[in-house]
């Protein structure tokens, strides 16, 4: 009988307790023993695991965050701590563990497969940057919150006939502030995709003022600028008013949309069929209807799609 282990590690994401209870419930029905992590790689560290039941994730699908908990774990990538890991697995005869997270979780996963521990990687990041999957688990809930935000600063702003510059979120990925910017119709969208400075934005928002819009919504992917020092050249600069919003960790929580639930679900269910064929050392990945694997060391190598026809399509709508 095989033993699984399932762990969340790094930011937390709507959707990863769908696809912890997707892991659980599929290996109770092909009859594996499942053990949950508590707290990430550092409560694998620290030998935090639990033996999981199907009412162990009863009524957990519908809920953000995870329940398993979560963390970061830096010291992963020191060997004897990375065999230390291993050990508290094998010690309990658990060779497979799935790991639900990003590129940093990846990573450790990939460090812990040369200890011996065949592992299983799920895309849980909103920040939609795993190469090796078209969506991870978590962004298309995070891009309908960063929309109905958005919406809500619109009304304010036409009513005030004033500029809002808006942080979201992404890392060094432009994903969120795309898909996002082109659903609330953005006057400008700032990735690092393209060429950006602080007097094109002028240029922008001028060219709205004269065209008497309501409102200019300005749509800025995080650790490209500082949007309050933004947002004050752009006042000083023009004759509108002009301010900024960072939407911040609204962005992580929530109830995790149908399509969410639906991936992670997926996901989780494929991986253990993924087990079950002793296939391992893999990343899963999604285009929302299809299902595939990618060897992990090849998907942690694999270079992000260039977004290029979602900025062409941003640049046409502005």
């Amino acid at each position: 009988m095989k033993r699984v282990a399932v762990l969340t590690s790094g930011g937390d994401s709507p959707g990863m307790n769908a696809a912890i209870r997707a892991v659980t419930r599929t290996c109770l029905f092909k009859g594996y023993d499942v053990y949950g992590i508590r707290y990430g790689y550092r409560g694998l560290y620290d030998d935090e695991m639990e033996f999981l039941q199907k009412k162990s994730v009863s009524e957990k699908i519908n809920h953000g965050g995870t329940f398993l908990g979560t963390s970061r774990f830096e010291d992963l990538k020191n060997d004897e701590v990375a065999q230390k890991c291993a050990n508290n697995l094998l010690k309990r005869d658990i060779q497979h563990l799935v790991v639900i997270g990003g590129d940093g979780s990846y990573r450790g996963a990939h460090k812990l497969g040369q200890f011996g521990i065949k592992v299983y990687c799920l895309p849980g990041t909103i920040d939609n940057d795993i190469a090796s999957s078209k969506l991870s688990i978590g962004f298309d809930t995070a891009t309908n919150t960063v929309v109905e935000a958005i919406d809500r600063i619109k009304d304010s702003s036409s009513s005030h006939s004033r500029c809002s510059i808006v942080e979201v979120m992404g890392k060094n990925c432009g994903d969120i502030a795309l898909h996002a910017g082109i659903a609330v119709g953005a006057e400008a969208i700032i990735t690092n995709k393209e060429e950006f400075s602080f007097d094109k934005v002028v240029e922008i928002v001028d060219e709205s003022y004269q065209a008497r819009k309501a409102n200019t919504i300005i749509v800025v992917t995080e650790n490209i600028c500082n949007v309050i020092e933004l947002a004050k050249y752009v006042e000083d600069k023009t004759t509108m008013e002009t301010r900024s919003t960072i939407l911040g960790y609204i962005q992580r929580g929530g109830v995790p949309s149908a399509l969410d639930r639906f991936i992670a679900s997926s996901l989780g269910a494929f991986t253990v069929e993924l087990i079950e064929q002793d296939i391992e050392n893999i990343s899963v990945g999604t285009t929302g209807l299809t299902f595939y694997y990618t060897d992990l060391a090849e998907a942690l190598e694999m270079e992000a799609d260039s977004k290029e026809k979602l900025v062409r399509l941003s640049n046409y709508l502005v």
